[in-house]
């Protein structure tokens, strides 16, 4: 299958968070190589792209190669298909914007997406930006790429239970785990407490969460207790996403 960059040069696509897994002894992991950071190429007076990066970053972190034709999809309601969407790990590339809904603009809105390698299209044919200001009818279509997740899995703050009875006075409990994610392929698994990451112990959720920011696109040691024994698990997180611009 083609990827994104060879079937277009200079279009625009966005972030992809790789995983990776294995222990101390048998693997090294090493660190997302990443390109320059250059702004997107305009490739279509409709486009306009929400993502401030050039389609090489953006195709080094993207979960998969770009489908050779994209889902179609006719949305409903758009801020809240793109809140549902981003809970699936879908990020928003692009809006593609036309005067009205006829059949030429659908095919071009559709074709545009293809080009631009998104995953899916959705088509809003009524879209005003903003319903209380009376603004003009539009034709939109919002033009989306799926990345897998910096980690991959829910946490939490241990009970006062759990500290007890692990003689810990921190830590966090893996939830679930979404598969083919760095958690996932490290191994992780729902009952997991995470006490440390690079050496460093782990004191609560809420620090937990920025040890794995900081540490976006390396690889990193995890001490976690499982069925009583501790053990490393070695989790290559994914890149933080690129900034992306206000509609």
């Amino acid at each position: 299958m083609m990827t994104f960059l060879t079937r277009l040069t200079g279009v625009v696509v966005i972030l992809g968070l790789l995983g990776g897994c294995g222990s101390v002894a048998t693997r090294t992991e090493q660190p997302v190589e990443l390109p320059a950071e250059e702004p997107q190429v305009g490739v279509d007076t409709h486009y306009e792209a929400t993502i401030e990066r050039g389609p090489e970053y953006i195709d080094a972190l993207r979960a998969e190669a770009a489908p050779p034709n994209p889902g179609v999809i006719e949305g409903k309601n758009e801020r809240g298909d793109q809140r549902e969407l981003a809970s699936k790990g879908y990020v928003r590339i692009g809006n593609g914007r036309y005067a009205q809904a006829d059949e030429d603009s659908v095919r071009d809105a559709i074709e545009l997406g293809q080009r631009i390698g998104a995953d899916q299209v959705w088509l809003y044919r009524h879209y005003r930006e903003d319903e209380r200001s009376g603004s003009p009818e539009q034709f939109l279509a919002a033009y989306y790429v799926r990345f897998k997740l910096l980690f991959g899995a829910t946490f939490r703050n241990l009970t006062a239970t759990e500290r007890e009875t692990l003689q810990l006075d921190g830590g966090v409990r893996i939830g679930s785990v979404v598969g083919n994610t760095p958690a996932s392929q490290a191994n992780l698994i729902s009952g997991d407490y995470v006490i440390g990451l690079n050496g460093t112990v782990v004191v609560d959720r809420r620090q937990f969460q920025e040890m794995l920011g900081a540490e976006a696109g390396k690889p990193v040691t995890l001490r976690i207790i499982r069925n009583q024994q501790r053990m490393d698990r070695i989790v290559r997180l994914g890149a933080m996403p690129p900034p992306v611009k206000d509609r």
